[in-house]
């Protein structure tokens, strides 16, 4: 999978900083109150670029707080106008993207429900065509990296160039201990596609709990995403919407006070170190692609041998006896166990397949 699009750097939507990207703020817009004050005492915090509010929130069922309205945005020009901070909002329909832009709204988010709908987001990237906005793109609810992409793709094809990737995790049927599965895998995945692409992470809904938002956070840093999204409330125990994963300004501090940002380059000496080391990783996996072909080679072999004596492909003792083999011969190299298990469980289903092409090939 490739693709072509033009993505402006991070550091150019604003400033000229390759600081990472912090947003910070409520869940949702309340009152001017609760606004004016979680972005009063985020602002004395430098870090803080841009702050977040919900005003139109979608919910899953209609007895929910769908958010304040039109009404918030008037008090976010308020914080913007008091406090300097850059602000942003998500955007659902043509119309919230007209109101935004009345009300000098900076950054426009669009949501996980919404990225999964093709049909809303062609709605959106026509409604943004000929505006010079930033826009942000969260990760669809499904693991569904094409949609992702596809979402990013339709913004972009209408002139938006300051495009972000959100990453917020993803709804699986077991995700605990989070309330959504990370699958780094995914925003890795299209990292890769688009290596221009800004990653910001979104711990508060990845999490879906205060106290493991320090962990994800320094995890999302050391994967090299470029900013990062938390849902600050000047009282989160009272918040009327997801009060479990918002945390004070107080404790965002501490939070961001302690997390490490890495460099993505070290000194000539680290670097030559480094390549030595990849180096050596590139001739291990060249000599892993080789026995991999030389497996595939033998279960050919055993294929066409079982065909010629009618001998049925599946054997379950010897997969089991393979198992519990090759799992015990790993604990002793200290190798992960679950990833080795994974490993040996797409080796036998490729194993099974190639088996299964020889016994029906005429």
């Amino acid at each position: 999978m490739s693709t072509n699009i033009n993505i402006l750097p991070l550091n150019q939507w604003f400033s000229n900083s390759d600081d990472p990207l912090i947003i910070a703020g409520p869940c949702s817009a309340e009152s001017r109150e609760q606004l004016l004050q979680t972005a009063t005492e985020l602002a004395k915090l430098s870090i803080v670029k841009i702050f977040r509010a919900g005003i139109w929130k979608p919910r899953t069922r209609p007895d929910g707080f769908e958010g304040i309205g039109k009404i918030g945005l008037e008090w976010l020009k308020e914080v913007k106008e008091t406090t300097g901070l850059n602000t942003t909002v998500e955007v659902a329909t043509p119309n919230h993207i007209e109101e935004c832009l009345n009300y000098g709204v900076d950054v426009l988010w669009i949501g996980a429900r919404t990225v999964g709908n093709p049909f809303s987001m062609q709605e959106l990237a026509e409604a943004l065509r000929g505006v010079d906005i930033p826009v942000m793109v969260k990760n669809p609810l499904n693991p569904d990296l094409k949609l992702w992409l596809g979402a990013i793709e339709r913004i972009n094809q209408v002139g938006i160039t300051k495009i972000a990737a959100i990453h917020r995790g993803f709804y699986t049927y077991n995700s605990k201990p989070y309330r959504n599965a990370p699958l780094w895998e995914i925003p890795i995945e299209l990292k890769r596609i688009l290596p221009h692409l800004p990653m910001i992470s979104d711990p508060s809904h990845i999490t879906g709990n205060r106290n493991l938002l320090s962990s994800i956070a320094q995890k999302a840093l050391d994967l090299e995403m470029q900013g990062l999204m938390i849902e600050v409330h000047c009282n989160p125990e009272k918040a009327l919407t997801d009060s479990k994963q918002q945390i004070t300004p107080i404790r965002f501090n501490e939070l961001i006070s302690n997390l490490i940002f890495r460099k993505e380059k070290g000194c000539i000496e680290f670097e030559n170190e480094l390549h030595h080391l990849r180096s050596m990783i590139d001739e291990a996996d060249d000599e892993l692609i080789h026995i991999l072909a030389k497996r595939m080679d033998l279960v050919t072999q055993i294929g066409e041998f079982k065909k010629k004596n009618e001998i049925t492909i599946l054997q379950l003792k010897r997969w089991n006896d393979i198992i519990c083999m090759r799992l015990s011969r790993s604990k002793e190299l200290g190798l992960n166990k679950e990833f080795v298990k994974k490993l040996l469980e797409i080796l036998h289903e490729e194993s099974i397949q190639i088996q299964n092409d020889i016994l029906n090939k005429t």
